[in-house]
């Protein structure tokens, strides 16, 4: 086996990359669709088979299945590279149909086509081209979850049991629209506050009512002020709802928060000052709960992931993307909960993209071949 087998043939695959990411773009798989995300779960599957690599699911009875596949290395029990992403999209059923996989001018676009689809895509054949040609210094585990867009409910312990026993964790979240991948990541809390107050007709009885959107009010105030940009701090409270009728006083009312910080040790006191928030009633007679629903852990770069960087970086150069750099995203992803339990980590090695979230997400085309020869190449230098 030598490097230009392994990269040959995925230049070589270009069109069969665009094939499968254009079957799995045309698949619904909001985070909730159990159906949907594990269908885009059985396309990757059909790949797996199709090309001899063993593979198995992993089944949760609410969320969608945990994908795992190995390339192993004959002979050796050592620990393997780890090749990480999502399947599910924020989209709801009937988007795909509604705007499928297109081309136009170099870009394509798609429900998830940068968000993660492309990103597994690669890894897949970048695992196809190891398990065809040999040559992997260490085994190859691919793990394709299902629930990243809610803060990995389901496949949370499952990348952390992975991360643990992975020598190195490639996470192939899409590369920035600067062509950079990700070194650093912010954490990120999402919680749910809900208000107790009393009803009373608010024209001929107001003095009895207690208003929880008025106590909604003080808190949303209170939380956003804990916001420090400086030190990467940011509070949102992104959805309120609440109230009975215009002409009543609203006897319950409800917040989401959305919480993101750089510094691990910030979690704890934003966390408790958030806390005393929702304890202390500015409107006498409001009663309040608050809950998280979902959490990520920050990416902080390690020497190790430091080192596991610049040998990408070194790859990358080889493959052609000679001015990639490291750079920090506030977005969260699966791949703090590996940096967290110690695994060396990288995330953004996926083909460029932009706009996720949005319908005009699009996805690079000519960088699919290249991100997947770096990522090759890296592991090999591994």
């Amino acid at each position: 086996m030598s490097e230009a087998q392994i990269t040959d043939w995925l230049a070589s695959q270009r069109q069969a990359m665009i094939d499968l990411l254009r079957d799995v773009v045309n698949i619904d798989s909001g985070s909730y669709d159990k159906d949907g995300v594990d269908a885009v779960g059985a396309r990757f599957e059909r790949h797996f088979a199709e090309h001899g690599i063993p593979f198995r699911r992993e089944n949760n009875a609410t969320f969608g299945d945990a994908i795992h596949a190995e390339v192993a290395k004959p002979g050796s029990n050592e620990r393997p590279v780890l090749l990480m992403g999502h399947r599910d999209t924020v989209f709801g059923k009937g988007e795909a149909a509604r705007r499928p996989f297109t081309i136009s001018d170099g870009r394509a676009y798609g429900p998830g086509v940068a968000d993660m689809k492309a990103g597994l895509v690669m890894n897949v054949f970048v695992a196809t081209a190891f398990h065809k040609f040999g040559g992997n210094p260490h085994p190859i585990k691919v793990l394709i979850t299902s629930d990243e867009e809610i803060a990995s409910p389901s496949s949370r312990p499952v990348i952390e049991r992975e991360g643990r026993a992975a020598r190195a964790v490639f996470n192939s979240e899409p590369g920035r629209p600067t062509g950079n991948v990700v070194t650093g990541r912010k954490g990120g809390i999402f919680m749910h506050v809900a208000i107790t107050g009393k009803a009373a007709h608010s024209g001929a009885n107001f003095a009895a009512g207690v208003s929880a959107i008025g106590e909604l009010a003080h808190k949303v105030v209170q939380i956003h002020a804990l916001t420090d940009l400086d030190k990467g701090i940011t509070l949102n409270v992104g959805l309120v709802s609440g109230g009975q009728s215009v002409n009543t006083t609203a006897p319950y009312a409800e917040g989401q928060i959305d919480l993101r910080y750089v510094d691990p040790a910030d979690r704890a006191r934003v966390m408790a000052a958030i806390e005393a928030i929702i304890a202390t009633s500015y409107v006498p007679g409001t009663s309040a709960t608050l809950a998280i629903k979902g959490e990520f852990v920050p990416v902080v770069q390690s020497a190790e992931s430091k080192a596991l960087f610049e040998n990408y970086q070194a790859a990358a150069r080889q493959a052609g993307l000679t001015t990639l750099q490291g750079e920090f995203s506030g977005g969260c992803a699966d791949s703090g909960f590996t940096a967290a339990v110690g695994a060396p980590t990288i995330c953004g090695l996926g083909p460029v993209g932009g706009l996720a979230h949005t319908p005009e997400e699009y996805l690079e085309l000519d960088s699919i071949v290249p991100r997947a020869q770096a990522l090759a190449l890296a592991i090999l230098k591994g």
